[in-house]
Parts: structure tokens; sequence; C-alpha cells
């Protein structure tokens, strides 16, 4: 039996074992169970970036990591989440969602959608595969404004958000263009690229000060946590088809849940989320000496679905999946990081 291209990818990164619980772990699409040689299509680089991008949140959230172990069967996986910062100047990444928009749209991926996050003083962006919108994660990318904040958080996400080196390599870069261009890529070339492009989805500036990190915790939860987290994702989703009855079952199996769940003004999309996964981060001191803080990280989300009709967004007639997002439920979302018990 030819192995799956998604799967090859994946043994070049994370070796035989790791790849096939991969491939047991999540619902593909029948065309990503194929060999395409090499021939590899855009799309099938993006499946296999999302698949380890899932993976490498597994690692970082235990009790999603649990879930996924104990519930058994595939997961859907509906999106991922990251955060960026939008504030030109601030060193070598392009600012806010450019600095990705750069890499999902050569991979095939457009903006299907913005959202106004104005108590968070940030934008969201929805990212969905132009090729396969249903079936492929999105990408929720966020931008949070520091220029929205006080003096104080301006000046300390000045000195907290400088990058000196790009992450994206000038071959992820050359590979990319290739892509944008309606090429295909090699095993070798795709294996490359997905894991170049892996090193974007983590922290790039240097280690915060403990003193900029509590200012930024002051005014906003969203800035403290890129200060320690990065361009990590922030949470991967879940596709479930009944997320109430998902979340009473998990509360009543000790699972630490969200109170309640987020629904939207037009009642087709539901979210809930295991809480954030408590970590260990550095920072420097006053002395420049380092210190260890227990800080929110990242955390499993679930979300159901309904189809609507594409036109007039009916759910009686509809039979498009809603890939929509909407602002509030983000915004009710976003509080899984914050430093509180009532998120």
């Amino acid at each position: 039996m030819r192995i799956p291209t998604v799967q090859k990818i994946a043994q070049g990164l994370v070796g035989i074992e790791e790849a096939g619980r991969l491939m047991e772990m999540l619902a593909l699409h029948g065309d990503f169970l194929i060999d395409h040689g090499d021939a590899i299509p855009r799309a099938a680089v993006a499946q296999a970036l999302t698949m380890q991008l899932f993976r490498g949140l597994l690692l970082e959230v235990p009790e999603g990591a649990r879930y996924v172990r104990e519930q058994g069967g595939r997961m859907v996986f509906d999106h991922g989440a990251l955060r960026t910062v939008h504030a030109p100047g601030l060193g070598a990444l392009p600012p806010g969602h450019a600095a990705f928009d750069r890499v999902l749209v050569p991979l095939g991926y457009r903006i299907g959608g913005t959202y106004p996050l104005e108590r968070l003083r940030m934008v969201g962006y929805a990212y969905s595969h132009q090729d396969y919108p249903d079936d492929i994660a999105q990408f929720f990318v966020s931008e949070i404004f520091p220029d929205r904040f006080s003096a104080d958080v301006q000046a300390a996400a000045t000195e907290v958000f400088q990058v000196t080196v790009d992450p994206l390599t000038p071959d992820a870069q050359v590979l990319l263009e290739r892509l944008a261009g309606g090429a295909t890529l090699g095993l070798a070339e795709a294996t490359a690229l997905v894991g170049d492009l892996l090193r974007l989805f983590d922290r790039h500036h240097p280690v915060p000060t403990l003193a900029r990190y509590e200012t930024l915790l002051a005014e906003s939860a969203e800035l403290a946590w890129v200060a320690t987290e990065g361009n990590r994702f922030n949470h991967a989703t879940d596709r479930v088809p009944d997320v109430e009855a998902l979340a009473e079952d998990l509360k009543a199996r000790g699972y630490p849940m969200k109170p309640k769940v987020e629904v939207s003004r037009n009642g087709t999309v539901r979210q809930t989320a295991l809480r954030a996964a408590q970590v260990e981060r550095p920072f420097i001191d006053a002395d420049g000496g380092r210190v260890v803080r227990v800080v929110p990280g990242s955390f499993y989300e679930f979300i159901s679905r309904d189809f609507i009709d594409a036109e007039t967004g009916d759910t009686k007639t509809g039979r498009r999946l809603d890939l929509r997002f909407d602002s509030g439920n983000a915004q009710g979302i976003f509080k899984m990081t914050a430093a509180g018990p009532g998120c």
C-alpha cells in the first residue's frame, strides 16, 4: 500500500511512529489519503502543516492531549488561532497578521472574514483554504494594537516585541513563491518547507523583563500572553456535532472547562474550551537575572457549526457549513488565557 503524501511529510519531521498516530488521530479528506509522488500541491502542504501544528498544540496542552486520547476516534481540526502584534517598526517581522499572510496566501488560503474585537483592542482575520474550505483547518490570526493602550504599555511593547531576525528563511520564501505561482513541490522540498514554516509559530522576541510583562498584563492579558508565548498556537479547535452536550459530559468527567458555551449572534456557531494550560516561562528580573513564573499558556477548544444557505444564511435550507466566526464568541473564548478563575 502506498503511503499518503501528508504521512510521508510527517514521517520526515517526527518519525514513522508519531506520523502514524497523527494519521489515526485526525479526520482527513480522501484527497489527502493518497500519494502525490513528487508533484505535491499547495493543499497537501497546507494539510501537512496544520497536522504538525495540531500535534504541537497537544504537546503544550496536557488536558487537550488527554481528551484526544480518551475520546478516541478522529478529531476534525476546525481551526487554529494565533496572536500577533500590529506595531510597525518593532523589528524584522512584518506587523500584525501580515507576518502570516505572506505564508498562508501562497499555501492557498484567503481571508474569508475580518472580525473587530473592540473590547480587546484587536482585530481577527479568518483564513480559509480556497481548495478545501470545509476540510483543511482555518487559521484565525488576530492582531493587537499597542497604540490603543496607555503610553506605558506602548513603551513596554516597543521594548518587548523587538525581533532582530525574520524567522522566514530565504529557502522557504523561494518554495512559497513557487506554490503561489501554481507549481508543485517534490517530497523533500515539501518536507523542508513544512519544517521551516513550523518555526514561525513560536516566540521570536527576547525573554521579556518581569517589569515590562507586568506593565502589559495590567492593561492587556492578550499582550502579556504574546510576551511569553509569541506566535505559538493560542488554541486548536475540534469540530464536534453537539458542543453543549460534550461540554456537560467533559465537566462530569472532571475536565477543567470554560463555564459557559459561547453562541454566535445568529446561533449557528457555538464554542467552548478547556481552561488554558499553566506553563512555566522565564523572565529577566530587576537585577538582570532569570526568574521563572507560571503563566497561562495555550488551550484546546470545541466548536459546533450549523449548515446554512450560502446566499441567505437560512439554517433550514442550507447545505454549506457555516465557517464564519463571531466577534462576541472570540472575545469570550480569548478570556481563557486571562490569569483568573472566572474565564
